[in-house]
């Protein structure tokens, strides 16, 4: 699980059938917990905005999480953080 925050999102017209009507959020990790300068793209199945900070399952934890398992999705959004004691800052 990575904790990250909503940085942007991605539009795409031609996509995987099974991901039609799927959102995609661009993910930038939290300092400590990732490498800063990667950004991950991630589906949003629960109304994430920008500047949010988020949850983020990865490999198939995103596909079983989101009930997606037919899909091709290696990362996605599934929690919201309301506060968190210890996280660190961007």
């Amino acid at each position: 699980m990575i904790v990250g925050k909503v940085v942007g999102s991605v539009v795409s017209t031609r996509k995987n059938e099974n991901l039609i009507g799927s959102k995609f959020m661009v993910v930038e990790p939290l300092k400590k917990l990732g490498d800063p300068n990667t950004k991950i793209v991630a589906v949003d199945n629960v109304g994430a905005g920008i500047g949010e900070i988020v949850l983020v399952a990865t490999g198939s934890a995103a596909r079983i999480g989101c009930s997606m398992a037919d899909c091709p999705v290696d990362a996605a959004i599934v929690g919201i953080v309301d506060s968190g004691i210890g996280l660190p800052e961007l």
